[in-house]
């Protein structure tokens, strides 16, 4: 007989909606379909590294899809981050090798971003099997064109533009709400289209602070005596403050329009994921699966053009998919007069 194939999921990185979704995809579709025996790692690497684990049956994944966070808990530990004298800390690697060979593994299923994905990439360049799954709000996981997460921070972005807007209007004040979004502006671009954002400051873009305030003070003379700025926290502002405070500053100095911000924070990772979420999670989480059982080890599942397809995690660790400059809804929004505050640089 075929010996049964034994395997383990963890998630690492930041956590964010449609964790347990994919774990669930992944878990019932590896027993339920394929007969797999599957284990959890508790906090993402360290539990590699701890062989810190435990039995994940069927009825232990019921239940989890509409959860928000993770049942198997995260931690951002890297295991091959080199420490002060320079050298590489061999002794994680090992651990993990170890605990890999005496666990009788398979396959480890790695969930998270990119971290999650380069660290990925190099143990399966020790000979480890490994399945990456793209997840993150951010959306800037090189070789995918989605990861889960981002459709319910856009969500939960949008839904707090939409409060503004009726205490902007209300106060005839300019409105900064900050957004996350450290490199790419993927988060900041949707929700400010999707709420009505007057202007969007996205990390890609270089903008100009009175390209910013001219935008406000023409659509005061336009009699709309309201703004709101959508910010990506990764825009260029001096360390110290945040990128809303800085952007509020500035406005309210130059136009001397009373102006306020908002900064979203962790809010927008937690909660239950959005149905769209749960769907891709689901649908990654189940195509890992499959992926084991026909051995297409050392990959990232993926979406491209809608079809679900797989990706070499040696093209994928330590790269990011950011927003160009020619994106098409940037060239939509710019057309409805949206502003990327790069008018006049």
């Amino acid at each position: 007989m075929k010996k049964k194939k034994r395997i383990g999921i963890l998630t690492a990185g930041g956590d964010c909606p449609g964790l347990n979704a994919a774990i669930r995809g992944v878990g019932k579709t590896a027993i339920v379909e394929y007969n797999m025996e599957v284990i959890g790692f508790n906090a993402g690497y360290l539990g590699l590294i701890n062989n810190d684990y435990f039995e994940l049956k069927e009825s232990q994944l019921s239940g989890i899809l509409t959860v928000g966070g993770t049942i198997l808990g995260t931690s951002r530990e890297k295991p091959y981050k080199l420490v002060k004298n320079g050298g590489s800390d061999r002794d994680k690697p090992e651990l993990i090798k170890q605990n890999y060979k005496n666990l009788r593994l398979d396959c480890v299923v790695c969930i998270g971003g990119n971290g999650t994905m380069k660290t990925a990439n190099m143990l399966s360049k020790e000979g480890l099997n490994i399945i990456g799954i793209p997840k993150t709000i951010d959306n800037d996981v090189w070789g995918t064109d989605i990861t889960f997460g981002f459709d319910s921070a856009v969500q939960i972005a949008t839904d707090a533009i939409d409060r503004l807007h009726t205490t902007a209007n209300s106060h005839q004040r300019v409105m900064i709400i900050e957004v996350m979004g450290h490199h790419a502006g993927w988060l900041a671009l949707y929700s400010g289209v999707a709420g009505g954002g007057d202007i969007i400051l996205l990390p890609e873009l270089q903008y100009n602070i009175r390209s910013v305030c001219k935008k406000i003070e023409t659509r005061y003379e336009d009699n709309k005596p309201y703004s709101i700025v959508v910010v990506a926290e990764g825009i260029e502002h001096p360390k110290g403050k945040s990128a809303a405070s800085f952007i509020a500053e500035a406005i309210q100095t130059y136009t001397e329009i009373e102006t306020r911000e908002t900064v979203l924070g962790y809010i927008q990772r937690g909660g239950s994921p959005t149905p769209m979420d749960r769907i891709l999670a689901t649908r990654y989480g189940s195509f890992s699966a499959q992926c084991i059982a026909e051995e297409c080890f050392g990959t990232m599942v993926a979406m491209k053009n809608n079809k679900l397809t797989t990706a070499p995690l040696d093209e994928v660790g330590g790269k990011l998919r950011l927003v160009k400059e020619d994106n098409p809804l940037i060239s939509k929004a710019r057309k409805m007069g949206v502003s990327f505050g790069d008018e006049y640089i």
